[in-house]
């Protein structure tokens, strides 16, 4: 166990020091982009885990609190004028206000009646975005959103190099936050509900009240990534409500694996840069979506778990082989070939025939 527990420990930091050294070595600004949209995408699949995967909640309003945070950053940014920074926090901040609004009725449901509640208020807001067209731009959506900024630093002539930094940096304090409350108490009590409702509520763990948290949290995190999606684009569409938008995330949290916040985040990056390469190829745009399909249903067939099963399997693999050699070792070390043992000793035969 601990020599798992090592192995995610050194991958974990190696994968860190990678992505701080991509944009050094990635000087394509094609290639740098995919790796911000990835970012982003696994800020929304690991945050759709927290209650779908942990807490067992079938929740398909999250992509409504995806483009709750892309509107409300990018209204407040440009009709209000305030900072792109300050706007992508009040984007996670009324994803949470809709998460929470949403959690009224979901609470107290089950099964099906989620999905219906759920996808019915994601329908709901993208009809309301559509609507305020004074407001919003309906169709045609909002353009023109102010970016980020910093004292005597340009990010619109930086060749994506700082985005690719505030992308990652988003994706890494998101992935702490995400794994702290999957191991805390919380964390706890949500699996608990989603395992054995029943004994959970006779142990006193309050149902309402933990779905309520699970929502609220993971759509904060889910708004401010789309905050920073409206920043970084600078335009805000309602196509981020489209039901291409939601199987493509919800693709990710199963390939990657549900209860696990890294599988989401790896099969984001993944299943991104593969859909962004087979849609140059010649009279393969749409195609790509079916072979995407087919790869989730065959992780799923072979891997029931996501591919965040594998790992850890390896390593389990790896670790009882090296037990096993071990003792192997420390067996043929204490042990001694018949050709070499040495005959025991003959007592010394007594002359005294009387005894």
């Amino acid at each position: 166990m601990e020599s798992l527990r090592n192995g995610k420990t050194w991958l974990i930091a190696a994968l860190l020091i990678a992505g701080l050294l991509v944009p050094i070595f990635v000087e394509n600004v094609y290639l740098r982009h995919l790796f911000i949209i990835s970012f982003v995408y696994g800020i929304v699949a690991a945050s759709w885990d927290l209650t779908l995967g942990y807490a067992g909640i079938f929740n398909f309003a999250h992509i409504a609190f995806f483009g709750v945070g892309v509107y409300a950053t990018g209204l407040t940014a440009k009709l209000l004028g305030i900072d792109p920074w300050v706007a992508m926090a009040i984007g996670g901040l009324a994803a949470s206000t809709a998460a929470a609004v949403v959690a009224l009725p979901v609470i107290r449901l089950q099964g099906v009646y989620v999905v219906l509640v759920t996808f019915a208020f994601s329908q709901l807001v993208m009809q309301l975005i559509i609507n305020q067209s004074d407001f919003t731009g309906g169709t045609q959506g909002l353009v023109r959103v102010p970016t980020i900024s910093l004292p005597h630093y340009n990010f619109l002539r930086d060749y994506k190099f700082g985005y690719y930094y505030v992308a990652f940096a988003l994706l890494v304090a998101t992935t702490a936050c995400l794994r702290w409350l999957a191991r805390s108490d919380f964390g706890l009590s949500i699996k608990a509900l989603r395992d054995n409702e029943d004994y959970a509520v006779s142990r006193g763990i309050p149902i309402a009240l933990q779905r309520l948290k699970a929502l609220v949290a993971s759509a904060f995190f889910t708004g401010v990534a789309g905050g920073f999606y409206v920043i970084y684009l600078r335009v805000a569409s309602p196509e981020v409500f489209d039901f291409s938008t939601v199987s493509l995330v919800l693709s990710m949290v199963l390939v990657g694996g549900t209860s696990s916040i890294y599988g989401p985040l790896f099969a984001a990056l993944f299943l991104t840069f593969i859909s962004e390469a087979l849609a140059n190829i010649n009279n393969f745009a749409e195609g790509r979506f079916m072979l995407v399909a087919v790869a989730m249903i065959v992780v799923l067939v072979f891997f029931p778990k996501g591919l965040a099963s594998v790992l850890p399997t390896v390593l389990e693999r790896r670790r009882r082989k090296s037990h096993c050699s071990e003792n192997m070792d420390w067996k043929g070390a204490r042990s001694v070939p018949k050709d070499h043992e040495t005959p025991p000793a003959i007592p010394p035969m007594s002359l005294d025939r009387s005894a």
